[in-house]
């Protein structure tokens, strides 16, 4: 019998259906039986102090230094934490409904790996392996329809998973984007923790648009209705929880 192991799940934010996600990833957990699970809104380091995992789906909520720090901290002190979608993300939407993208704090960045600069309309886009890991085994290139996200990268990612993009961006400050491949999913170690992130799982019903607008016109569910995806959160759930299957055989 495995001994219980506490998660915090922290899901909030604008312009996302957080509550399709929050059930999502509440089910997906509670198929480990001995996890159990705190679900905030918000950054509460005082309920993460007695979780041995992380877990987040949030879109433009930024840690203040103080809470920043404790993340370092309880990172490096050997925690785990899968950042979904726009937990990256910082964003400003000006009087011309353009929306720029404000640097994140430099140790955020640092401890994150990557920040969200844009993203074109959600479209079908291509994800494919980039390197060898337990998380993605059997896992190959796929097509899938989401937010396609364009990030600045810090050095030191492991990346496991990638997309290409060449275009425009016309509702984002950055609106022009030469080819490039954008990391979709990359380990970052720190310490004796890690941050596992991954960039898939845009969801939006017809109610998350406000002030905006009270109506948006369709119901997006991203990634989430696609197979590869449920499987990455299924095996994400495991590295979590320290599944010796699902750790990379170079790490110690």
């Amino acid at each position: 019998m495995h001994a219980r192991r506490e998660v915090l799940l922290i899901a909030g934010g604008p312009w996302h259906d957080i509550d399709h996600a929050r059930l999502e990833l509440l089910t997906l957990l509670a198929q480990v039986e001995h996890l159990r699970v705190i679900v905030r809104d918000g950054w509460d380091v005082a309920a993460l102090a007695r979780c041995d995992v992380l877990v987040t789906y949030t879109c433009d909520l930024i840690p203040d230094p103080s809470q920043i720090e404790a993340l370092i901290a309880w990172v490096e002190g050997g925690g785990r934490w899968l950042a979904l979608h726009g937990t990256n993300s910082r964003l400003v939407i000006g009087e011309d409904g353009k929306v720029a993208t404000p640097p994140l704090p430099e140790a955020l960045f640092d401890l994150l790996g990557s920040q969200f600069l844009a993203h074109p309309v959600p479209g079908r886009f291509r994800v494919r392996p980039e390197a060898g890991h337990p998380l993605t085994d059997g896992i190959g290139a796929f097509f899938v329809e989401d937010e396609h996200y364009l990030q600045r990268h810090a050095e030191g990612n492991q990346v496991l998973l990638s997309s290409e993009f060449e275009g425009e961006t016309p509702l984002f400050e950055t609106r022009y984007w030469p080819r490039a491949r954008h990391q979709t999913l990359y380990l970052r170690p720190r310490g004796k923790g890690a941050v596992l992130y991954l960039t898939l799982g845009h969801t939006r019903g017809r109610h998350d648009m406000a002030p905006i607008t009270d109506a948006y016109p369709f119901v997006e569910r991203g990634a989430w209705v696609h197979p590869a995806f449920r499987a990455l959160l299924t095996r994400a759930i495991r590295w979590l929880d320290r599944d010796p299957a699902l750790e990379s055989p170079h790490a110690s």
